[in-house]
C-alpha cells in the first residue's frame, strides 16, 4: 500500500515538473512558447475580425439620424399621465388617489417653465399662431446645434398647473397632456380634406396645424362624457415646431403640447375615451394603442 502511494505521489510530482526532460505539466518550455504564440495569434485574428466588422458597420451609420426606426411607426400619440392598462381612476375627495398623476404632469411641464427658456441661441420665439415648418438646414450640414421654438406652459390654460396645481383632478375635471413622439426629420402634414375629419372639426381651417380630437369610444358613453376643452395652439400641433433634428443637433427641443380637459364626466362611471390626431401622413392601427391615437379609461369617484 505504501509503495503504491509513493509511486502515485512521485508520478504526480513528475508530471508537474520533470527535471530529467525539463518539462512542466508535460510540455517543454519550447512547446509552451509555441502553443502560447498560436493562441495569441488565433485570438488576435478573431479580435481583429470583430473590430473590423464593427468599424465597417459604424461607417454605414449616421451620427444624426437613425438608420432604422423600428419602434412605433411615425408618429405615435401619447398622453400624460399614463398608468397601467391606460386606466385613470381617482377620488376627488382623496388627494392621495391622484397624487401620482399630478406628479407625472409636474415632471413633464417643468421644462416648459418660462424662466427655463431664456437662453439666447438655444430658444427663440416662433409666434403664438400656427405657422409653417421651421427649416434649419439638413441633418448632415454641420451648422451646429439648432434653436428650439419656445413653448410656454401658460398656453395650456386651465391645464397648465399654474392656476390649479391639481390639474382639475380635485374638481373631477381631469386634464391630459398629449404629444406626438419625436421622429427625427419627420414633417407631419395637416389634413387636406376636411371631409375625412370628425363632424365636430369640419368647417374649420387647419392650415399649419395637426388637430387632436377626443370622443367616446363606446356608443353608450356618448351622453356621459360632457364637454371636452382643448388648450394650446387651437387644439393641435403647429408645424413650426417641426422638423426635429435629433438629440445631438436639437438638445433643447421642446415638443408642442395639447392639453385636454374633461369638464363634465359622469361620476362613478368607467368611461372609455378615444383620442386621435389627424394628418395626411398619419396612420392608425387598432393593434397598436399609440399609433396615431390612444384610448384611455377614466373613472371619477366622489
Amino acid at each position: 500500500m505504501s509503495g503504491n502511494k509513493e509511486s502515485s505521489d512521485g508520478g504526480w510530482r513528475k508530471f508537474m515538473w520533470n527535471s530529467e526532460k525539463g518539462e512542466f505539466l508535460g510540455r517543454t518550455g519550447c512547446s509552451w512558447f509555441k502553443i502560447f504564440m498560436f493562441y495569441l495569434i488565433f485570438y488576435g485574428c478573431l479580435a481583429g475580425i470583430f473590430i473590423g466588422t464593427i468599424q465597417a458597420l459604424l461607417l454605414t451609420l449616421s451620427n444624426y439620424k437613425p438608420t432604422y426606426q423600428d419602434r412605433v411607426a411615425p408618429p405615435g400619440l401619447s398622453h400624460t399621465p399614463r398608468s397601467d392598462k391606460s386606466e385613470i381612476s381617482f377620488k376627488m375627495s382623496d388627494n392621495s388617489t391622484f397624487k401620482k398623476y399630478v406628479d407625472s404632469m409636474n415632471e413633464l411641464l417643468l421644462k416648459y417653465d418660462e424662466d427655463r427658456q431664456t437662453a439666447q441661441g438655444k430658444y427663440e420665439s416662433c409666434g403664438e399662431n400656427p405657422d409653417t415648418y421651421k427649416e434649419q438646414g439638413g441633418l448632415e450640414e454641420g451648422s451646429g446645434q439648432r434653436t428650439s421654438c419656445r413653448f410656454l406652459r401658460k398656453w395650456l390654460g386651465d391645464c397648465s398647473g399654474l392656476t390649479d396645481n391639481t390639474y382639475g383632478f380635485k374638481e373631477g375635471k381631469p386634464c391630459l397632456i398629449v404629444k406626438l413622439n419625436r421622429i427625427v426629420f419627420f414633417r407631419p402634414k395637416g389634413p387636406s380634406n376636411n371631409s375625412t375629419l370628425p363632424e365636430a372639426l369640419q368647417g374649420k381651417s387647419y392650415n399649419n396645424l395637426i388637430p387632436v380630437y377626443c370622443k367616446n369610444k363606446r356608443p353608450e358613453d356618448a351622453s356621459k362624457i360632457g364637454e371636452i376643452k382643448y388648450f394650446g395652439f387651437g387644439g393641435g400641433f403647429p408645424l413650426q415646431y417641426y422638423p426635429y433634428y435629433g438629440k445631438q443637433l436639437h438638445p433643447n427641443y421642446l415638443q408642442p403640447l395639447v392639453a385636454i380637459q374633461f369638464t363634465n364626466l359622469t361620476i362613478g362611471e368607467d368611461l372609455r375615451i378615444d383620442c386621435r390626431v389627424f394628418g395626411d401622413n398619419i396612420a392608425y392601427s387598432e393593434k397598436d394603442r399609440y399609433m396615431g391615437r390612444f384610448d384611455v379609461k377614466i373613472t371619477v369617484n366622489s
